[in-house]
């Protein structure tokens, strides 16, 4: 019997492994069952992923794209003239409003990271690219302080099941940026 041409299958296979992760958590996925779940024979994730982490790294590119989204979809970062406190603590508030399934996931591979190295370079991905965006605005020492900052208060919040406070957000942030210029840091605080 011929191959069946099916350009889609690598795609299938990555959002298949995302909704495993998302109803049973990293120890719920497999090769098997992100087949199954993509409803394709089990030699065609091995075949395109040849380990578990591989699938894992694309899931986690795929998921790091949710915030990369949100940042793009507000723009405030690019204006010199906007609040950049009130901005993250806006990203932040958009990003973690409603529900919390798709944050909690791409946390889960996140921090999925700390035992499984080949995801370290792409976790590492995430923040290295948000501090650059972020240095065009203050310098780099208080762009990943930022980074550190949002991601702590993310984890919390997931964490604790608590509300997002976008008040004590931009408050937090607003420090950070205070002391970035304070040390000499180019750029506005609060502003």
């Amino acid at each position: 019997m011929p191959r069946r041409h099916d350009p889609e299958r690598r795609q299938r296979i990555i959002d298949a492994a995302i909704r495993v992760v998302g109803r049973q958590g990293l120890a719920g996925l497999s090769h098997r069952s992100a087949a199954a779940e993509a409803d394709v024979p089990l030699g065609s994730t091995t075949y395109h992923f040849k380990t578990l982490d591989e699938l894992m790294v694309a899931a986690l590119r795929q998921a790091n794209e949710g915030f990369a989204k949100v940042i793009a979809s507000r723009g405030g970062l690019e204006d010199p003239d906007a609040d950049l406190a009130a901005e993250l603590a806006g990203w932040l508030g958009e990003w973690l409003a409603g529900d919390r399934t798709g944050v909690e996931l791409e946390y889960e591979l996140y921090l999925a990271a700390l035992r499984r190295p080949a995801l370290r370079p792409v976790a590492a991905e995430w923040a290295e690219d948000l501090a650059e965006r972020l240095a065009r605005r203050t310098d780099r020492v208080t762009a990943r302080a930022l980074v550190a900052l949002m991601d702590g208060i993310c984890l919390q919040v997931l964490l604790t099941d608590g509300e997002y406070d976008e008040a004590y957000a931009r408050e937090v942030l607003g420090r950070v940026l205070s002391a970035g210029a304070s040390a000499g840091a180019p750029g506005r605080p609060g502003r």
